[in-house]
């Protein structure tokens, strides 16, 4: 028998589906992600980097079993406020604020914050997607300018003791922090060689979009 009461229960549970459905088709996607990033950054190497550690951080997220697309999109949003705001004090506090009014997933939100050490008091590094944000930050730079200085200006093939080596000369990618490499790997737990490797076989598969692959020259001989 249809009563008011069961007719009560239907209305809300169809309320309850809508909402859940409206919610659902109002995620910001991938696509939405790097338009945002775009919109913010214009700089084609900050942007760069922004690819490079959504693709490290979407290896690493499928090494740990975990979400790849919120891990990638944290990656590739980390900074999206760094070029308008490189203050330290406003970096990640005004993307924290655009993300939420955008709709992202908390824990997108809180990694970004996380990963400004100014920050760590209200947002430390207790989770595994911050310690992986923070950990492929840097490590990400650091490969980028190895690759530039081979003669064939590539990642592909870049060896880890490449990397460690360049890490040891004194003025060589003066903006990328040693220690916060170092200290972000052993956040995460990781042996720094294998967190090496693993940035580079993970930026080695978009080498093209990073401007990576190789001048075409050297490519062909």
């Amino acid at each position: 028998m249809f009563t008011p009461e069961t007719s009560l229960a239907y209305n809300r549970a169809t309320f309850t589906e809508c909402i859940l459905e409206w919610s659902h088709e109002t995620v910001p996607t991938r696509d939405d992600a790097y338009q945002f990033m775009t919109a913010h950054v214009k700089n084609v190497n900050l942007q760069k980097h922004m690819l490079a550690v959504e693709v490290a951080m979407r290896f690493y997220a499928r090494k740990y079993g975990e979400d790849e697309e919120l891990w990638a999109m944290t990656g590739l949003l980390h900074d999206c406020d760094y070029e308008e705001y490189p203050d330290l004090r406003e970096h990640t506090q005004v993307s924290a604020r655009w993300l939420r009014e955008g709709g992202y997933d908390e824990r997108i939100i809180y990694a970004i914050l996380a990963h400004n050490d100014l920050n760590q008091e209200t947002n430390p590094r207790t989770d595994l997607l911050s310690k992986a944000l923070y950990a492929c930050d840097e490590i990400t730079g650091m490969i980028t300018a190895t690759a530039l200085v081979r003669p064939d200006k590539s990642v592909l093939g870049l060896e880890v003791s490449s990397v460690r080596k360049k890490m040891k000369t004194k003025g060589f990618a003066a903006g990328v922090n040693r220690d916060d490499l170092v200290k972000g790997a052993a956040e995460l737990g990781v042996d720094l060689d294998e967190h090496i490797a693993l940035v580079i076989e993970a930026m080695s598969s978009i080498a093209d979009q990073l401007g990576l692959a190789g001048t075409s020259e050297l490519v062909a001989n």
